[in-house]
């Protein structure tokens, strides 16, 4: 398997991919900023994940980062958020992750996890998720218009409401643009972990749910993952 290399590893969905891709036996690779949660630092330095500093926000050290891990490995982006001076790592630092992986030539595939509500799914937004998570759904788009004009092998994931209870299995991934619902994390780390394994994904945008947590005016219908083997 090639070395992953993480951005926003340090809770969430991020740390739940790393745990589930070092139980795999994959090298893992994490940019750690110096205000991180110093628990997310300690759980990645038990689960053997390779520590690399910097933050999205800084170009300069977005590109050192590539610098410093091996060819042909696979990008993940998870984050997102405000900073105190009002820069957003949802587009910004995300921008930043793209132009610089474009440049660098180390990454075989980047897959990018936004939210729901993002791109083509906009118009089905509602006028209380346009109130409240507006301005971050908008910057997450021009993150995903970045990636899609990249020439590099990209996936977007769209998850719905992200929750912190234990897995049910039942994550899903749709190119429904009226789905809606919720998914939990360690569910949602899955589903990356399965994208990384299928190339059919390449060059799609999905939307990601609990099965008994979507909803549509279309019939629920799931994209197919193929799961790979164990590595040779």
């Amino acid at each position: 398997m090639e070395p992953l290399l993480i951005f926003g590893a340090t809770r969430g969905v991020g740390l739940a991919l790393a745990r589930l891709e070092r139980a795999r036996g994959r090298r893992v690779f994490a940019m750690t900023r110096s205000g991180s949660d110093p628990a997310g630092l300690s759980a990645l330095a038990e689960l053997g994940v390779e520590a690399v500093p910097g933050d999205a926000l800084d170009r300069g050290a977005v590109a050192a980062v590539f610098d410093r891990v091996p060819p042909a490995c696979t990008v993940v982006s998870t984050i997102g958020g405000l900073a105190a001076d009002s820069r957003r790592a949802d587009d910004e630092g995300n921008i930043n992750l793209i132009d610089e992986a474009g440049k660098a030539g180390v990454a075989r595939r980047f897959v990018l996890v936004t939210s729901i509500g993002c791109g083509e799914m906009a118009p089905y937004r509602s006028p209380q998720a346009i109130a409240a998570f507006g301005a971050a759904v908008d910057a997450k788009t021009r993150a995903e218009e970045r990636l899609r004009a990249s020439s590099l092998a990209w996936t977007i994931l769209r998850p719905g409401g992200l929750l912190s209870e234990p897995a049910t299995g039942r994550g899903m991934l749709s190119e429904d643009a009226e789905l809606h619902g919720f998914i939990h994390r360690a569910d949602m780390a899955e589903l990356v972990s399965l994208v990384l394994q299928d190339d059919a994904t390449i060059g799609r945008a999905f939307a990601a749910v609990d099965a008994g947590r979507a909803r549509s005016i279309h019939p629920l219908v799931a994209f197919p993952l193929i799961q790979a083997g164990p590595p040779a």
